[in-house]
């Protein structure tokens, strides 16, 4: 998998939205330990969306005509992001 430059977004478990932004992982996964989370950190591409980096990288292939369209593209998300997984702050 290709490095990025990026931030990590942790997003916590049930949460809507993200609740972290950061610039490097052990910073994020010191306030994750910290404070027992569990959700998911993610490392999110700068200035561009997720639809077009994995378009870009070749992660994802445009199949469907549904692929194309706006209520799809805003949804978009990619296992091709490096991410990892915490429960009660500790790596899963």
């Amino acid at each position: 998998m290709d490095r990025i430059n990026g931030v990590w977004i942790f997003h916590g478990e049930g949460g809507r939205f993200s609740s972290g932004v950061f610039l490097t992982k052990a910073t994020a996964e010191d306030w994750i330990n910290q404070r027992q989370l569990s959700g998911t950190l993610t490392l999110y591409p700068l200035d561009i969306g997720v639809y077009d980096w994995s378009l870009e990288k070749g992660y994802f292939v445009i199949e469907k005509e549904e692929h194309n369209k706006a209520t799809f593209i805003q949804r978009f998300t990619t296992g091709s992001q490096e991410h990892y997984h915490y429960e009660d702050g500790r790596l899963d």
